[in-house]
């Protein structure tokens, strides 16, 4: 909880703030989700190395030539298919194998679930074939399957239908037919992140042996320590992803709750200044772009990541190399990873952001904003990327109208507690534990007040009775100063960017 603080305008989840007593190299991990999610990661080798000098040293505000890529693939015609890819759900270190978890996925509900049977997680339609009850409201029976809380009926880890308890025991097999088994998704753990297939085909049982999720190795790599935390956000993935390929808004949207590196001449209080960014290459598989500190690499759908270091190019979706060479300890060296997945389709600022581009329509994009610096290329890039090979959306397959939903109120849009405690084992455990912490204080204020009251005068000095009522005034006070503390932390806090 100390080495990890998350911003209240939440549109670059990163930490702000690292424990000292952290150990030489740090994984930081989050997780959006709602009408687009991100996982991201931060990586690095030395703990005195600022994560925000790798992200705010290629800040730009001043004009330059207008970002084009320097080489891009015209040749490739192919049409992005977004449901022949993997998706992550949720990190392993914030799944109860308890308890079956209810998910979204480009419009798709389902449920992660644990089968201790095969000792792996699962991944089904959450809807029981019975009468379409949600199996995430359901529980993992005494033999291990998944069983429906509407009537008590039972799959196992295939998805089969094992039990219908309202089928005669002396009566037909019902139970094994087909109409009683539930779609399974082909699922896998990588990296520490339950990834899933979002096609249930038969023909897509065995798709893990031909297609691999994107490969991380840094993070499978022992000699760094992990932080993991998830985060939903009620914004789409377009303007998401967007919102992390542009480094040029932290010292702005930021400020006061980000460190940045400062230039020794600053043109405003924030300082900000030109940056240096380059598409390089582009074409149906992403795009890899340079930037004055390093290179960044968008891997489509989900995985976005810059490094101060030149991250290998391999091929089968991999992220970076298996063999990527060792860093010195006296090397400082940073892995900035984004991992963001369409939920469902529709922060503040960015919201308000976003209805604005609809009202335009996606393939208007650079008609209807004006991106003269090179600090927009990635962008840009991106943008070239949805708009030729993607269609310039997600494909919702008729989830969606093309029409946002009505504005929710500011505290709903800044919510911290659903929109990450709940779903953070940490953050969820720090929350009940200050919670029974305020109600302990208030009992001790009371029954301090009580013991008083009902103490005979005589029984007590005047010292130990003013004590008493000290204390049990300090024991109030706590607990009001307490209660604000929590709301702050871990429900809403507001942020006024003209007061910063």
């Amino acid at each position: 909880m100390e080495a990890l603080k998350i911003s209240s305008i939440p549109s670059l989840q990163i930490p702000s703030k690292f424990d000292k007593a952290q150990s030489k190299k740090l994984t930081s991990f989050c997780f959006n989700s709602i009408p687009s999610s991100t996982f991201s990661l931060v990586q690095r080798s030395i703990s005195t190395f600022k994560i925000f000098t790798t992200i705010s040293s290629s800040v730009s505000t001043e004009p330059a030539n207008p970002p084009e890529p320097e080489v891009e693939n015209r040749t490739q015609q192919e049409k992005f298919d977004w449901y022949a890819q993997w998706y992550p759900l949720m990190p392993v270190c914030d799944l109860d194998k308890r308890v079956p978890h209810a998910k979204k996925v480009l419009g798709i509900d389902v449920v992660v679930w644990w089968d201790r049977n095969e000792s792996a997680w699962k991944v089904f339609d959450d809807s029981c074939p019975h009468r379409l009850a949600p199996l995430s409201e359901g529980r993992i029976d005494q033999w291990g399957r998944l069983q429906c809380v509407y009537h008590g009926w039972c799959f196992n880890g295939s998805g089969d239908c094992k039990f219908i308890p309202q089928a005669p025991a002396d009566g037909p097999p019902i139970h094994t037919s087909k109409k009683a088994c539930v779609a399974a998704y082909p699922s896998t753990v990588q990296n520490g992140i339950v990834w899933f297939w979002p096609n249930s085909d038969p023909q897509y049982k065995d798709v893990l042996a031909e297609k691999k999720p994107p490969y991380i190795p840094e993070l499978d790599d022992p000699s760094y320590s992990g932080l993991m935390g998830n985060r939903e956000i009620p914004y789409g993935y377009e303007v998401l992803i967007e919102n992390l390929m542009d480094p040029a808004h932290v010292p702005y949207a930021h400020y006061g709750i980000m460190r940045t590196n400062q230039p020794k001449e600053k043109a405003d209080r924030e300082g900000g200044r030109p940056l240096d960014l380059s598409v390089q290459k582009l074409d149906i598989n992403g795009f890899i772009a340079k930037q004055e500190w390093g290179r960044s690499k968008f891997l489509p759908p989900c995985v976005f990541y810059a490094s101060p270091l030149d991250p290998v190019d391999q091929g089968n979706g991999a992220a970076s190399s298996a063999g990527t060479k060792k860093v010195s300890s006296a090397q400082r060296r940073a892995l900035l990873i984004f991992i963001c997945i369409p939920v469902s389709p529709d922060l503040y600022l960015l919201h308000v952001e976003e209805r604005k581009i609809m009202d335009a329509g996606p393939n208007q994009w650079q008609k209807a904003c004006f991106v003269p610096t090179k600090s927009d290329a990635l962008v840009v890039g991106f943008r070239k990327w949805l708009i030729k090979y993607a269609g310039g959306q997600v494909d919702w397959r008729g989830k969606f109208s093309g029409a946002l939903p009505p504005t929710p109120l500011r505290e709903q849009l800044l919510d911290r507690y659903w929109s990450h405690v709940v779903s953070c084992s940490s953050c969820s455990a720090a929350h009940k534990g200050l919670r029974v912490l305020e109600v302990v204080l208030q009992v001790v204020s009371f029954s301090l007040v009580g013991i008083v009251a009902a103490t005979k005068q005589a029984a007590l000095s005047v010292a130990a009775r003013t004590t008493l009522v000290a204390m049990a005034i300090l024991s109030f006070a706590a607990s009001k100063w307490l209660a604000h503390f929590i709301y702050k932390q871990f429900h809403f806090h507001d942020y006024n960017h003209a007061l910063r």
